[in-house]
């Protein structure tokens, strides 16, 4: 089995303040993202906004989840939000990205614990499921927690990772 290279290192979340974070939905998800944007923003994170930029029906989920995905395994991005109508399509999309650890969260304590204990780099949220106050309150408990880096979670992660490839 190879060792996992620092999963914090080298697009680790700040410890604490402004923090780089991408954001894509769909049309299922589109008022939710935008009233999360406006909220980050608002909070002084710097956001990139992979769209979908209007609401449109037709639009599918990978055209703005794949692209958010590359940028947060390739550290353009610290963290990552993926917002379809459920959430589920969000997190299958994301995790089709070597180096992406995505996960549908509906709860605030798998919000945390996910970061925690999981390193997730990208939190999925089901805009037509979750409300907005619930959704900021798991997307600050995501921004706001770090990896532990204990050993037990490291060696987990280190066998996800070699089903990627990873040394």
């Amino acid at each position: 089995m190879t060792a996992l290279k620092q999963t914090a290192a080298p697009h680790a979340a700040p410890a604490a303040g402004r923090m780089a974070i991408g954001i894509a939905a769909d049309h299922g998800g589109f008022d939710l993202k935008e009233d999360l944007l406006a909220r980050l923003r608002g909070a002084g994170h710097e956001v990139t906004d992979f769209g979908d930029r209007k609401r449109q029906p037709e639009d599918d989920y990978p055209d703005f989840v794949i692209p958010l995905a590359r940028a947060v395994a390739n550290g353009k991005v610290h963290r990552g939000i993926a917002i379809c109508g459920s959430g589920v399509g969000a997190s299958v999309a994301a995790n089709k990205v070597a180096g992406v650890r995505a996960c549908l969260i509906h709860e605030t304590f798998s919000a945390h614990q996910g970061v925690e204990d999981d390193d997730i780099n990208i939190i999925c949220l089901g805009g037509l499921v979750v409300g907005r106050a619930l959704a900021w309150e798991l997307v600050q408990r995501f921004l706001a927690a770090r990896f532990s880096g204990e050993g037990r979670h490291r060696r987990r992660l280190a066998k996800v990772a070699e089903l990627e490839g990873h040394d």
